[in-house]
């Protein structure tokens, strides 16, 4: 986890239970200057989100909802995280139409297998990061 300079870098989260994605996605995104902190699941995630304050929530779909019925999104809403949140799925497609996303407190899909550049590029976009992030 590179969590360091905290206010030269944007914070990202990444919560998905297959470590090589991770690892993957980590290595990209600490390559274009983010910090980046990970988790397996939700609960951790919860926990590291609550610790490092994300600056955006990437997190994978089939871990997305706890017992109590709220995804990850709801529940750092409920505890007053601002952080945008996207999930990572192969099923999304199957959920466009059927699930407000927006109502789940989601802003957006990546597919998997994930094009680490498009996910790059909308982080930046979405946290409005430079060209010299």
């Amino acid at each position: 986890m590179n969590i360091g300079l905290r206010e030269h870098r944007r914070t990202i989260l990444l919560v998905d239970a297959d470590a090589h994605g991770r690892a993957v996605l980590r290595k990209a995104l600490e390559g274009a200057d983010f910090s980046v902190g990970e988790a397996a699941n939700d609960a951790e995630g919860e926990r590291t989100a609550l610790r490092i304050r994300p600056d955006a929530i990437v997190a994978e779909l089939v871990n997305h909802t706890a017992a109590d019925g709220r995804g990850l999104a709801e529940r750092l809403r409920a505890l007053g995280s601002k952080a945008p949140c996207y999930i990572l799925s192969s099923a999304a497609d199957a959920l466009i139409g059927t699930v407000s996303l927006h109502s789940l407190g989601i802003t957006g899909v990546f597919m998997k297998p994930v094009d680490v550049a498009l996910v790059i590029q909308t982080l930046k976009a979405c946290l409005n990061v430079g060209a010299h992030a």
